[in-house]
């Protein structure tokens, strides 16, 4: 299985960022988790098959109607844990 960790930044807090990314995750059958970084980033663990993840990148960019994302680091890893769905971390 093969997954991405994502450090996104920008305005994506507060503005329904989360959520946009679990519901883009969900309709393209990842697994993983969103959750806020202290510093006003955004975490993000999804798993999948690559095709998916570099879709789900993309929608990464664009983000939530009120979000605007300047950056999105990706690294891409082996996955050691499976997730069997994707959730919003508080």
């Amino acid at each position: 299985m093969i997954e991405i960790r994502c450090i996104v930044n920008g305005k994506v807090q507060g503005v329904r960022y989360r959520d946009y990314v679990q519901v883009s995750a969900t309709n393209l059958s990842l697994g993983g988790y969103v959750k806020n970084e202290s510093d006003g980033s955004v975490f993000v663990l999804a798993q999948g098959i690559p095709d998916a993840l570099h879709e789900f990148i993309e929608h990464l960019h664009e983000g939530s109607l009120q979000a605007r994302v300047d950056t999105v680091s990706v690294d891409w890893k082996t996955a050691k844990k499976v997730y069997d769905d994707f959730s919003i971390r508080f």
